[in-house]
């Protein structure tokens, strides 16, 4: 029977997600008050640990290698870690595997060291504003609205403006046409 719980016991934790940097996900949900999870930062939604795609135990030889050189990685390194998304790395390439794992302690300085003119998905806000606001960096639909709205204004402004004078001028035009056909009608009559 002890065998038994035993195995039980080592499924249930295999089974349950494991989550690299718990720290983190806790400060910024708190922070930005939305959910979010490890593909923040991670090419798995539940993590690092695992057998799954992007995670530890599905790695080749070579890319274990790339871990291995990404767990030393210092600032200003072009590194690419095998289980990290393009955020992740953009992070562990601005401050450096030594100082992340310092900050744990304090995740609220990761946005802090971010370059502020890094933005991933070219979606106007940068990479250290949306960690903060707990959008995705990687997905240029996913942002606080506003912000997104007078991104697209401030780029599309144009665009708006012709659309705005076309729909004046053809609203303009066709209460003329109808002016028209009454004033037409009229003197038919």
């Amino acid at each position: 029977m002890r065998l038994f719980a035993g195995l039980v016991l080592l499924i249930c934790a295999y089974a349950a997600p494991a989550l690299a940097h718990p720290e983190y996900l806790t400060y910024y949900k708190k922070e930005s008050g939305r959910a979010i999870n490890c593909s923040e930062c991670h090419l798995n939604p539940e993590g690092p640990a695992g057998i799954g795609p992007g995670q530890i135990g599905s790695l080749t030889p070579e890319e274990k290698k790339m871990l291995d050189l990404a767990r030393t990685a210092k600032p200003g390194a072009d590194i690419k870690n095998p289980i990290l998304n393009a955020f992740g790395n953009e992070i562990l390439n601005a401050i450096g595997h030594d100082k992340l794992v310092e900050l744990e302690q304090d995740p609220g300085q990761i946005a802090k060291l971010l370059p502020k003119n890094s933005d991933l998905d070219g979606d106007g806000i940068p990479d250290y504003q949306e960690l903060l606001d707990g959008t995705n960096p990687l997905d240029a639909n996913d942002g606080m609205p506003w912000k997104l709205f007078l991104h697209n204004f401030a780029a599309d402004w144009f665009q708006i403006l012709m659309v705005f004078l076309a729909t004046i001028c053809g609203v303009y035009g066709l209460s003329h046409l109808i002016l028209w056909f009454s004033i037409r009608a009229k003197k038919e009559l």
